[in-house]
């Protein structure tokens, strides 16, 4: 990969990128830096990495780093993190978009992360498989379980409209 190429993905992917490692962390500064790490390895790396694989190969390394944030975080312990997950949702809201985004934030590290990739981004699950080191049956069976879980979380479609 040459300059022209590597400031062509920044171009490209940068935002997509960002949006996806924000939707999971839900910080914005983190998610910043997260990408501008990704397109740093990008940069050391280079000379190894085809054009037609940046994309995959951006969105591979940010999920990693992010991963290894979180676990970093998960290290130190906060009071006000102790608190009790709410399995259903029962108040009237008229905002989807809000109800769906409480739900996504509820689920499991690895379950928000297939699905933010599955159904915003617009992966498929081969795909999915390479970023997160899964393989397609296990990409499919989060997407599932991560499906059930909003499905339950939202409830009745008459309480969120």
């Amino acid at each position: 990969m040459n300059v022209k190429e590597y400031n062509q993905s920044v171009d490209l992917y940068s935002d997509n990128v960002f949006r996806f490692i924000l939707k999971n962390i839900k910080d914005e500064e983190r998610a910043r830096d997260i990408v501008q790490d990704s397109y740093e390895k990008l940069w050391r790396n280079a000379e190894n990495v085809n054009f037609e694989k940046v994309k995959s190969y951006l969105f591979t390394t940010a999920y990693h780093t992010m991963i290894d944030v979180l676990r970093k975080d998960k290290r130190q312990t906060y009071l006000e993190d102790y608190r009790i997950p709410e399995e259903t949702h029962d108040e009237q809201y008229s905002d989807l978009s809000e109800v769906l985004n409480e739900a996504v934030k509820q689920l499991p590290d690895i379950q928000r992360t297939v699905i933010l990739l599955r159904d915003y981004e617009g992966y498929s699950y081969h795909e999915i498989g390479e970023v997160t080191s899964l393989s397609e049956a296990q990409v499919k069976v989060y997407i599932y379980r991560a499906r059930v879980f909003l499905k339950n979380y939202i409830g009745k479609m008459d309480l969120v409209v």
